[in-house]
């Protein structure tokens, strides 16, 4: 088959030039005789920045994570630091998870950075996320890099770039950075080491970071409350397992079963099909190994130790999965009760959350007088926040994809110290006489039964990225007018940055960075977003539903209401 976009030929050609090495140039040669479809998925585009940074199938081509595209970003943000802090000896840390080709990967970006005249810290191994995070103002560097995809499937590598407040990029830095890497050429990449100015760093900072999880992470539960709970915990054969057992143990927590055939890093993932703690089949086998150890709960962290997903004990004594949402609610609950009991609320605190996910959120912090922000998918917006608001006290917040930060040491959504905090729950509520799950179902009947949904559909390749686009452009010109035979009653298009209130036909303008995403409401209150991912070949819908629960005994009842209204509304929007 004939390649004929000239676009694409010329991108292919330049990579067949001495700019590139022999294994490149013989990998491009080989696509070209046997899989040209795939060689043209390689170069159709240039990989970008999403929510979580640069991710992409890890191959030769512009539409690749590889050392070139690697090489080429790190060349741009070097030009950038030095030009932004001419007075100041520019430093950089950089963490990687498990993944195929992390460390090597890693070693091409410290590689860059130094030839540059920039001092690298190179962790010696892999480490979790959030610890680059923490290290990137703990050794008061200008940014940090961590080489991770996070939970893709194992033919995917990503970067994520941390400014100095230990937060991801945000405006206006990252559309300067990204124009700065627009410019390069391939050839501009200075790839040769100076090796005086790489430094590996080791138990230094984990040390440090494993201190500040657990003071952190510990709140209101005895030492005999954290010895009479059993946990489980998985990390899904990523990072987490260089952290959260010695953090756990640092907290007192010494009843903990590892799930130790999975404990081995192994970026192939060999026991689940996705590392992905969202997926109830990635905790399959925690939750056996809970049933024969009867642990109260389980936790299991996705590969860069970001992001958490439980199973705890319901009512009936089954373990119940959680969804993101349930646990963002509890999490939060028990923050601002340990803030109104412990240490006073003062009014000048917020919690946050994003745009998709619940509404319960809003309510939790009309009931505590406390401030509630929301902002864009991505949890480098909520970190953001801390920074815009420095007189606001930050308590904690969440995302529906099983993220969540505990205060504000680390600026990125952190499974290590949440870990904990999930622990703390289960061990305090136990020893009140009740649970994680029964504090839930409490909390639904005192400020309203939210119920969420998230379909995902796939859409891989040059075919799949228009179809999700023109999804987006139907659902604008065309927007349904009633779900589940509700009367939609505003729609807000973050693109457009506008608000339409179908009613009484005004609009307002949104104060939020504008983003790819429509969101529908109904006149009962549900609510449904629709979004392409930034990181994924996916676009996603989010439904969030609600009704009244009068008792924690009417909840089967309710829930299977509420559960009808979800399905009618994916059934109106042709989502099953």
């Amino acid at each position: 088959m004939q390649i004929t976009d000239t676009t694409i030929n010329t991108k292919i050609n330049e990579w067949l030039t001495p700019v590139f090495d022999e294994e490149t140039q013989r990998e491009i040669k080989k696509l070209q005789n046997n899989h040209p479809e795939e060689l043209k998925e390689s170069f159709y585009k240039d990989l970008e920045f999403g929510t979580g940074g640069m991710r992409g199938v890890m191959g030769v081509g512009t539409n690749r994570i590889n050392e070139y595209t690697l090489g080429k970003s790190t060349q741009g943000l070097s030009n950038y630091i030095i030009r932004e802090f001419p007075n100041d000896q520019p430093k950089a840390v950089i963490a990687y998870d498990c993944r195929n080709n992390s460390d090597t990967l890693a070693q091409t970006v410290a590689n860059v950075f130094s030839a540059n005249g920039i001092k690298v810290y190179l962790f010696s191994s892999l480490r979790p996320t959030p610890e680059l995070s923490f290290a990137v103002k703990e050794l008061g560097c200008h940014c940090g890099i961590v080489l991770t995809a996070s939970h893709n499937p194992p033919e995917y590598n990503g970067y994520k770039v941390y400014w100095q407040d230990g937060g991801q990029l945000v405006p206006p830095q990252d559309a300067e950075i990204i124009s700065e890497i627009n410019a390069l050429q391939y050839s501009d990449i200075k790839f040769e080491a100076n090796k005086d100015l790489i430094q590996t760093i080791d138990t230094a900072i984990d040390t440090v970071f494993i201190a500040q999880s657990a003071k952190y992470g510990s709140f209101a539960a005895t030492q005999q409350a954290k010895d009479d709970t059993s946990i489980v915990f998985t990390s899904l054969h990523g990072t987490s397992i260089t952290a959260v057992p010695q953090a756990l143990e640092k907290a007192g927590y010494n009843n903990v079963h590892i799930v130790e055939e999975q404990a081995k890093p192994d970026g192939n993932f060999p026991t689940v099909k996705s590392p992905n703690p969202e997926e109830p089949e990635a905790l399959a086998m925690a939750i056996n190994l809970a049933k024969k150890v009867d642990a109260d709960i389980v936790i299991g962290t996705d590969p860069d130790c970001d992001r958490l997903g439980i199973a705890v004990r319901n009512n009936q004594g089954e373990l119940q999965l959680l969804n993101g949402n349930q646990t963002m609610i509890v999490m939060t609950w028990f923050l601002l009760e340990y803030y109104k009991n412990q240490k006073g609320l003062q009014g000048n605190e917020f919690i946050a959350s994003t745009i998709v996910s619940t509404p319960m959120m809003r309510s939790l912090a009309q009931a505590y007088g406390v401030t509630y922000k929301e902002v864009l998918t991505g949890f480098k917006w909520i970190a953001k926040l801390i920074k815009d608001f420095p007189d606001q006290h930050f308590i904690g917040g969440g995302e529906e994809s099983f993220g969540f930060m505990v205060g504000d040491f680390v600026r990125d959504k952190d499974a290590v110290t949440s870990t904990l905090l999930a622990c703390e729950i289960a061990a305090f509520t136990k020893s009140k006489g009740s649970s994680f799950y029964n504090t839930l179902l409490s909390l639904y009947t005192k400020h309203g039964f939210y119920k969420e949904n998230l379909v995902s559909l796939v859409k891989k390749g040059i075919d799949g990225a228009a179809e999700i686009k023109q999804t987006m452009v139907d659902l604008r010109n065309n927007p349904p007018q009633y779900l589940n035979d509700e009367k939609i009653v505003l729609i807000e298009d973050y693109q457009a940055g506008v608000s339409k209130n179908i009613q009484d036909h005004t609009e307002q303008n949104i104060d939020i960075p504008k983003s790819n995403v429509l969101i529908f409401y109904t006149e009962s209150g549900s609510k449904i977003a629709a979004r392409p991912s930034g990181t994924e070949p996916k676009i996603k819908f989010y439904i969030s539903v609600q009704g009244q629960l009068e008792t924690i005994e009417d909840f089967s009842r309710t829930d299977q209401e509420l559960d009808l209204k979800i399905e009618a509304i994916k059934q109106d929007l042709k989502l099953t």
